[in-house]
């Protein structure tokens, strides 16, 4: 995952246009070279033309050749000398015809009609690069950085979108402290586009609240019910296509791993392994990574957020143990349902546990995440059907690093 440094106070950020050139060589730009090399051939190869056959009014060519990729004021740079040289080139081979104005003329407009041309590709780039921006912004606030040991986990995690140009999707994750546990969640929005992206953001905003401010993991639960439920509602009365949305989800709750109010992170001094408590919204189980080996856990079964309503209102958890050298794996259905070209579906469990026999380091959550993502990328052969999110999580390995207080 790419992170985007801040910029040091004092200096501007580079022109979004500028970082887009397309022509770099060692960092410097050289989107003038073709444009140059265009300028210089042509004159050289019409000194070795002969007859009626001329092509100095392929001149026209170099400013076409700025358009597509330098600025505005290059372009019309080459446009000047495109019309310059061809005055020369034009009147000083004495064993040439010369063509005169009218290729002349078709020089001149060819270079005016690159000028305009490139001002609206500069145009439409920086408008791609704004509306890239805003994707990239909408991504930050939906799937949050986490801190690496947030409320006393180690975790990573990797979102691969299917639309490579949105780079956003409904799939969701977070990791919430608060003074009754850590909780964790993962889940995916049924369907694609703006619409599952605008559920995910409904459902993390609900769980960033309920899961700080509720006490009960059930509690928790119902809220994200409740609240898919009534944004389904919504939809409907407004008259969006929404009606029938639901979203697979997951619920991990570390009742040991308390936070004071003012630190994001729990001592876990004396503690050999955690309780976990889970609630499973049809989502895939958690795989349990060991030294012994790969498991499902058994976990019972839950209807989708938004479906409660098709069953008596129950919500069931699962209480399992998590040792210090064991991993807890949540992934989407971008990852078990990953196809390759034969239609085969991509082994995760036996995936993993040729791994582990064959001595990769996977239990470390960092190293695991990539080693599922090689494994599914390499399975698909990098073409990826649905969004994608592979997210680790086990015990911190490390004493937390706790927040400065607030002033009292």
């Amino acid at each position: 995952m790419r992170m985007r440094m801040p910029v040091p106070l004092g200096r501007r950020e580079p022109d979004p246009v500028a970082r887009q050139q397309p022509l770099r060589i060692h960092g410097r730009n050289v989107a003038w070279l073709p444009p140059l090399v265009v300028l210089l051939a042509v004159p050289v190869v019409d000194w070795f033309t002969s007859g009626d056959f001329r092509v100095i009014s392929w001149l026209v060519l170099v400013p076409g050749t700025a358009a597509a990729v330098c600025r505005v004021w290059t372009t019309a740079l080459f446009a000047a000398l495109a019309m310059l040289m061809y005055i020369v080139g034009d009147s000083s081979w004495s064993h040439q015809e010369p063509t005169g104005l009218p290729d002349f003329v078709l020089v001149t407009l060819g270079g005016i009609l690159s000028v305009l041309v490139c001002a609206v590709r500069l145009r439409g780039q920086e408008r791609m690069l704004h509306m890239r921006a805003v994707v990239d912004t909408t991504r930050r606030i939906l799937l949050r950085q986490l801190p690496p040991d947030v409320g006393g986990l180690d975790h990573a995690e990797i979102y691969l979108a299917a639309d490579s140009e949105a780079r956003v999707g409904g799939d969701f994750y977070d990791i919430q402290p608060s003074p009754y546990g850590t909780r964790v969640v993962i889940g995916d929005v049924q369907g694609k586009g703006l619409a599952a992206v605008e559920a995910a953001s409904v459902l993390l905003g609900t769980f960033r609240e309920a899961a700080y401010h509720e006490a009960e993991p059930v509690t928790v639960a119902e809220r994200l019910e409740t609240r898919m439920v009534r944004h389904v509602r919504y939809c409907a009365h407004v008259g969006r296509d929404d009606a029938e949305r639901f979203a697979t989800a997951v619920l991990l709750d570390f009742p040991e791993l308390r936070s004071e109010r003012t630190d994001w992170g729990p001592d876990l001094t004396g503690l050999d392994a955690l309780t976990v408590d889970v609630v499973n919204f049809g989502h895939e189980p958690p795989l349990l990574l060991s030294p012994h080996g790969v498991r499902f856990l058994p976990l019972p079964d839950g209807l989708p957020l938004g479906l409660g309503e098709l069953a008596p209102p129950e919500t069931r958890t699962a209480t399992v143990r998590l040792a210090a050298d064991e991993t807890l794996l949540l992934v989407t259905d971008g990852v078990t349902e990953a196809r390759d070209g034969r239609g085969v579906f991509f082994p995760l469990r036996e995936y993993l546990t040729r791994a582990l026999a064959a001595g990769a380091p996977a239990l470390a959550p960092e190293s695991l995440v990539r080693l599922v993502r090689d494994g599914v990328l390499a399975h698909t052969g990098g073409f990826l059907d649905d969004d994608t999110t592979i997210f680790a999580v086990r015990r911190a390995s490390a004493p937390v690093r706790r927040a400065p207080s607030a002033p009292k």
